[in-house]
């Protein structure tokens, strides 16, 4: 059996989690710690929130939340159309979970499998990056929430 590809991380955040929410959830704040596309409408992302890439290669990058429990987790599933293999929706992930400690918000991000898809290794890479550097602007933008 092939090894997992899964980026997990974590950092304590010194906002409550409807901040850490909001950062999360409203694509004002989305557009600072991920890409958005221009045009991105202002409401707020919920389950079946879709953004939509046309890719350099004629393929889309499509990623839809399809899980959203208010100021607890949100599951965005990740679907490149030309993978040569589909996996299931849900099977590769971005995966944020907040838990409170007190004032504070435990954010624990999982992304991935990426052992599915063909080139996996080169997406976990691109992750752990993404992770580490999404997971700090996350903290400053909910830190500094009024």
């Amino acid at each position: 059996m092939t090894e997992q590809l899964i980026v997990r991380d974590e950092i304590i955040i010194e906002a409550n989690s409807q901040k850490v929410w909001e950062v999360l959830t409203k694509p004002k704040y989305v557009a600072e710690w991920d890409e958005l596309p221009e045009n991105y409408p202002d409401e707020d992302m919920t389950e079946g929130s879709r953004v939509i890439w046309d890719l350099p290669n004629g393929g889309q990058s499509i990623t839809k939340i399809i899980r959203a429990v208010v100021q607890k987790e949100l599951k965005i599933a990740l679907h490149v159309s030309n993978w040569e293999v589909k996996p299931n929706e849900g099977d590769v992930a971005y995966n944020y979970q907040l838990k409170e400690k007190g004032d504070s918000t435990l954010l624990r991000i999982e992304i991935g499998d990426f052992s599915l898809i063909k080139d996996g290794k080169m997406y976990y890479d691109a992750s752990v990056e993404f992770a580490s550097n999404s997971k700090q602007i996350i903290k400053k933008l909910s830190e500094n929430l009024g």
